[in-house]
């Protein structure tokens, strides 16, 4: 055997240890190298069960870390109502998403899962997050600036659980409020729809100015990647029907349904959920023309698009009946990352299959891959993957309900004030012998907030979160000589016999969520009516409408001598005592027709047929009153 010489030895020896440095510096782990580098050293060592486990997005309660490290899940998310325990605190909640994101991290490439919540109006899916007016009533304030402060509050909440992905801004153009989402939407107007996605650089930070447009933008860990839906033409279905079909040429969609993703996609907006519902009977979860041709090639997104929660499986009807062909239909149309959420084994299975059998060409793969990736690193979860419990004071946090009360006050419309308009009611004296408060909705912080609050549909009583009641504003509120009476649903007799000074009467809707909230009829729930006529038949009185869009209140206008459209206002019910006595001023107006009967929806500013009770724009005023 020949000797190696000693030049020679050294010479393996470099080789070796440059081959050794070669093998630990992995490129897309490097936060140095540019964006596009990191995606394609990443993608390029991926197989074809990591990229799919990548689109894969499931439910939290078939989440373990054993499931996430088997199928390399790319996304979890909390539907409504899911939680880690009932009133679960922000460190239970930071540590559920840490331990599935070591799952996540523990697999071969260690590529993080991205967790996504509903938080629609504040975190509302957590225990004692302040909980915002919903879109409706933020409509009414026409102030993108408030709106932006409320996305900027709301991703200081939702980080302090450990989450960096919400599923909002809903920037539905609500069309006909017999649709059950209708307090979702902030307008019927487009051009106020498209002023309040200013609450995307809120949640995700301003964009940096030399940003290219379409890319997504998420500024670091006090910020969370927004998702603007449903696209599109979500509001515009037929008699408001939820998930149903929207009937409307081309160029009313692109006029009224599309312009507000021109602004969320102008400001950085990381995702882009897909709506249910159809245009012109087509699933827009099946529209490959809408979603690839106009949102992916002519917007120039380049976030990723998701589905809707079992929105694939509704492609077909009845859902799941031939979920192959759902699959294929969904992914084909352009959709990135499926909210499965349950049966994520299937969805792989079928897939993987298509993907083998060329039915699904792997450069659609890539493409959504690649778009999934470009979130993930943009908004630093490969830097920073692991949640820590450093921002919970912010659950809650007293400014926060602040900005919620000042967020209520604004939202608040003066429809009636007095019998003529030198003779107002309002504001409310503080200082009177005696007063009543009555109504189903008086001192119900769950029918305050309506529904995604705490669960899916809402609930009603006040054992669900932290806030304030429209009863307990006005005790906190008034004289301390004032005596408040609170019943419910007072018979005329003894509204009657109490000789009180005025009443003020707080009645509405129930709470409900998308297709549980579709109504033809649009009525106050019982005993409203009657509470409304009891009351406001023998003293003068003030009505409190709390509901997510306008309902039939014509027939008892005449004997209501103040009325209030005070929308769903959140957890911040001390917001409606300020502007009723006079510590502010009415300033909202309209963001939504209010109707005269139900027959003539629906009916929206512009139409031949316009004829409302209060038109679009309508709001009565008042200035603060000093020494109140």
């Amino acid at each position: 055997m020949g000797r190696f010489s000693v030049p020679m030895l050294g010479f393996l020896l470099l080789c070796f240890l440059a081959a050794v440095t070669e093998a630990t510096y992995i490129k897309y782990k490097d936060p140095k190298q540019p964006l596009g580098a990191r995606i394609r050293d990443l993608m390029s060592r991926m197989t074809l069960a990591e990229k799919i486990g990548q689109m894969t997005q499931i439910e939290r309660a078939v989440a373990t870390p054993d499931v996430m490290k088997q199928f390399f899940i790319g996304s979890v998310l909390s539907g409504g109502g899911s939680v880690p325990a009932p009133k679960a605190t922000a460190e239970t909640w930071v540590n559920m998403v840490n331990e599935l994101q070591k799952g996540a991290l523990s697999t071969r490439l260690g590529i993080p899962m991205i967790y996504g919540i509903d938080a629609v109006h504040g975190h509302n899916n957590v225990y004692k997050a302040t909980i915002f007016p919903h879109n409706v009533g933020l409509g009414v304030t026409r102030d993108p600036a408030l709106v932006k402060k409320i996305g900027d509050a709301t991703a200081l909440e939702v980080r302090a659980t450990g989450i960096p992905y919400v599923f909002a801004p809903c920037i539905a153009v609500c069309r006909d409020p017999r649709w059950g989402r209708c307090y979702e939407s902030y307008s019927e107007d487009h051009k106020i729809v498209q002023a309040m996605t200013e609450i995307i650089p809120g949640l995700q930070g301003d964009l940096p100015a030399n940003s290219k447009k379409g890319v997504p933008f998420v500024a670091g860990k006090k910020k969370v990647a927004a998702c603007a839906k449903h696209y599109v033409g979500d509001g515009g279905t037929t008699k408001g029907i939820n998930e149903n079909n929207t009937v409307i040429n081309l160029n009313g969609l692109l006029s009224i349904h599309m312009p507000a993703y021109y602004n969320s996609i102008s400001n950085g907006v990381a995702t882009v959920m897909v709506s249910y519902s159809s245009w012109n009977g087509k699933k827009m979860h099946a529209n490959h023309e809408l979603v690839t041709g106009f949102l992916k090639n002519k917007l120039k997104f380049r976030g990723f698009v998701i589905s809707d929660w079992e929105g694939i499986d509704r492609i077909t009807s009845p859902p799941h009946a031939n979920y192959s062909y759902s699959v294929q239909a969904g992914v084909s149309a352009g959709i990135d990352m499926v909210m499965v959420p349950n049966n994520f084994k299937e969805f792989i299975v079928d897939l993987t299959d298509q993907v083998k059998k060329n039915i699904i060409p792997m450069s659609r793969i890539d493409d959504a891959v690649k778009r999934i990736l470009r979130v993930k690193f943009v908004m630093g979860l490969f830097d920073s993957p692991l949640a820590d419990t450093s921002l919970i004071h912010q659950l809650g946090s007293q400014e926060h309900r602040e900005l919620a009360r000042e967020a209520v006050r604004k939202s608040l419309v003066l429809l009636k004030n007095g019998e003529a308009a030198d003779k107002p009611l309002l504001p409310l004296p503080k200082k009177a012998s005696k007063i009543l408060v009555a109504g189903s909705h008086a001192d119900n912080l769950g029918y305050q907030c309506g529904g995604w609050t705490i669960t899916w549909q809402g609930l009603g009583g006040n054992d669900l979160t932290a806030g304030t009641t429209i009863l307990h504003a006005v005790n906190n509120t008034v004289d301390p000589t004032t005596q408040v009476v609170f019943n419910e649903n007072p018979d005329a007799n003894f509204v009657k016999s109490n000789k009180f000074s005025y009443a003020i009467v707080v009645v509405g809707e129930h709470p409900y969520a998308e297709t549980y909230g579709d109504s033809l009829n649009l009525t106050i729930s019982e005993p409203g009516l009657s509470t409304i006529t009891n009351v406001c038949g023998a003293v003068k009185c003030v009505v409190v409408v709390i509901s997510g869009r306008p309902v039939v209140i014509q027939p008892y206008l005449a004997q209501i001598d103040a009325l209030i459209a005070a929308w769903l206002p959140g957890t911040e019910g001390q917001g409606v005592a300020d502007v009723l006595f006079g510590d502010y001023g009415f300033t909202g107006k309209l963001a939504r027709t209010w109707f005269k009967t139900v027959d003539q929806l629906p009916m929206n500013i512009g139409d031949p047929h316009y004829d409302p009770l209060f038109p679009f724009g309508f709001g009565l005023t008042t200035k603060p009153t000093k020494g109140n």
